[in-house]
């Protein structure tokens, strides 16, 4: 009985467990918070999310940067368009304040400096120097940049391409008229009005190149291609007569920028502490040196000559007179000129320098020489009218594409008298030359090397003086190698090549600071500098039409030398120049004071 009880209790005791409710189960411990973000993540993540949203605020230099999300877009050149860039602009310098860059990375420390001194430059070119509203050229260049940079180069099929030139054509008549809308003819300078009018009828050119490559889409899209080709004739057309007819006869600005405007623009356009001052005194000092070095070799190049041409530098004294002394150099540049190629074989002499040049880099050793194809091609017609030759490479984020040495062909409208100045100035031994600088183991060999780099950042925020700098510098280092060692003419057109690199930066202050005069200035160039009247009637115009970029030769050649120096005395013996120059190119292309900084372990400030 009692055995019955205790099993119907137990029972019990179980049914009531059953039914009782269950107190529920502790919650589990939260996840610890995750650390904040180092410095180093936040400085990346902004510098991402900059690389993913700047380039729409101008799609044509997107294409040219290898982005092309934005391809069939042209940019916004209204006032507001403008103002917009601006306020992008702010909001990365805010973006930048709170991260603590002493305690970035030595590698995001340079290129968080390199950031918001860009950001800091755009700022101060729309708002302060306002060029938007007086530099037509701006408006000529990006509209041909836009078509041109579409069919130059094999990134997407044809096809793609041409669809997206379409979207600019149908896009190139509302850019125009933004542009006239935004250019104040009382503020362009007459010089870039006329350039402009030159340029914008080289488009026309881009537009027939288009309608050849037409043949490769659908029968539709071939229709509509050749309607946009129409519709952006016809809008070209229409800005050539408002830029003849209106901006031309009314352009009232001065091309000249004045001290306080060209002292901002030229610590910009440096990122260097030399002033303006101390470049004038550097580079007068570095004239005076190298005319010494050229009267010397012009004393060996002239014995034994005795033609009527040099018959006056034969009396040639130890200590020259400056008249004693430009006579002589240029009694023996004068055999230097006479050796140049026909009206028409500039690019085919160009093309042979590039092979030799390539064959000498590498039989000496002087840098790594990279796989990259490079053409040498005929400039177009809208980019005329400033420089003689240019280097255009793949931007940073292109992989594959060919780099571009552009050439500038003799004006049709040209004298024999004036394409003889300009032969006998690019002559087969400054052809030479040239290659280095454009090519190798110049622009092209060191951009090269730049878009390797891991950072994109940094090769987005390309330094002028770095690109120029080392391009000069390799002129000296291919003499110094004995490049055509048997030819000392080679060596003292070498030499005039480093003279036009000192005189551009005097050249530049002389003409935006001291109003330095159209005569004075053809005196100097070709008295001093030993130019051809059409290359000192060219550089002239240069440097009306830009400001602070001259100096950028001149001033970034001293500091790779200087750098160069200072390697050679820490390391001694054991220097290695390939070895060197692979480093230095190693950094990207950040101002030479960061890549000092960065090869010697120093503070990067």
């Amino acid at each position: 009985m009692r055995t019955k009880l205790l099993a119907a209790s137990a029972a019990a005791a179980l049914l009531l467990c059953a039914c009782a409710p269950i107190p529920p189960a502790a919650p589990p411990p939260a996840p610890p918070a995750p650390p904040p973000p180092t410095p180093d993540q936040q400085f990346e993540a902004l510098a991402q999310r900059y690389l993913k949203e700047s380039p729409e605020q101008s799609p044509v230099n997107a294409t040219g940067l290898g982005d092309h999300r934005f391809d069939n877009r042209l940019d916004d050149v209204s006032a507001a368009g403008w103002q917009s860039r601006v306020v992008f602009t702010e909001i990365y310098l805010s973006a930048l304040d709170p991260i603590d860059t002493a305690k970035l990375s030595r590698a995001n420390q340079v290129d968080a400096l390199l950031l918001r001194h860009d950001l800091e430059y755009d700022r101060w070119r729309i708002r302060t120097l306002e060029d938007w509203k007086w530099n037509p050229l701006t408006y000529t260049r990006l509209a041909g940049d836009g078509l041109y940079n579409l069919i130059a180069r094999d990134f997407a099929p044809l096809p793609e391409r041409l669809r997206n030139a379409t979207a600019r054509l149908d896009e190139l008549p509302r850019f125009l008229a933004q542009a006239r809308e935004v250019l104040d003819p009382a503020r362009v300078p007459k010089v870039h009005a006329e350039t402009a009018a030159k340029q914008n009828a080289g488009l026309l050119s881009i537009l027939d190149e288009i309608a050849k490559e037409s043949s490769g889409l659908p029968a539709g899209d071939q229709d509509r291609l050749k309607a946009s080709i129409a519709k952006a004739r016809s809008a070209i057309n229409q800005h050539q007569i408002w830029l003849e007819k209106k901006l031309v006869p009314d352009a009232k600005g001065d091309f000249r920028l004045g001290a306080e405007r060209y002292d901002q623009k030229l610590a910009f356009a440096l990122f260097s502490p030399l002033s303006r001052q101390e470049i004038r005194e550097q580079a007068e000092a570095e004239l005076a040196n190298t005319h010494r070095a050229m009267y010397g070799i012009a004393r060996r190049v002239l014995k034994g000559h005795s033609s009527k041409q040099n018959a006056a530098a034969l009396k040639m004294p130890d200590s020259p007179d400056p008249d004693t002394q430009r006579r002589a150099i240029r009694a023996a540049l004068e055999l230097a000129a006479a050796d140049h190629p026909a009206r028409d074989g500039v690019l085919d002499a160009a093309r042979a320098a590039l092979v030799k040049t390539t064959a000498f880099v590498r039989e000496k050793n002087i840098v790594s020489v990279p796989d990259e194809p490079v053409e040498i091609v005929v400039m177009p017609e809208f980019k005329q009218g400033v420089a003689l030759a240019y280097c255009d490479s793949p931007g940073p984020l292109e992989k594959g594409q060919k780099t571009f040495f552009a050439v500038s062909p003799i004006p049709k409208d040209w004298t024999k008298a004036q394409a003889d100045s300009y032969l006998r100035e690019y002559n087969t031994r400054s052809i030479q030359n040239l290659t280095i600088h454009e090519a190798m183991p110049g622009h092209f060999l060191q951009l090269a090397h730049m878009n390797a780099y891991p950072s994109t950042l940094r090769a987005v925020l390309e330094s002028g003086p770095f690109i120029e700098g080392w391009a000069v510098y390799t002129e000296r280092v291919m003499a110094d190698a004995g490049y055509l060692d048997a030819d000392p003419l080679m060596k003292l057109v070498q030499l005039k090549w480093y003279v036009r690199s000192i005189a551009n930066a005097l050249l530049d202050q002389a003409v935006h600071v001291d109003g330095m005069s159209q005569k004075a200035a053809m005196k100097f160039l070709t008295e001093d500098a030993f130019q051809e009247e059409r290359e000192a009637a060219g550089k002239w115009t240069r440097a009306q039409l830009t400001s602070a970029q001259l100096p950028v030769y001149f001033v970034g050649a001293r500091e790779h030398m200087a750098l160069r120096a200072e390697a050679e005395q820490k390391l001694g013996a054991s220097f290695d120049q390939k070895k060197y120059h692979d480093q230095v190119l190693s950094y990207g292309s950040p101002p030479v004071r960061f890549v000092r900084e960065l090869m010697f372990d120093l503070p990067i400030q």
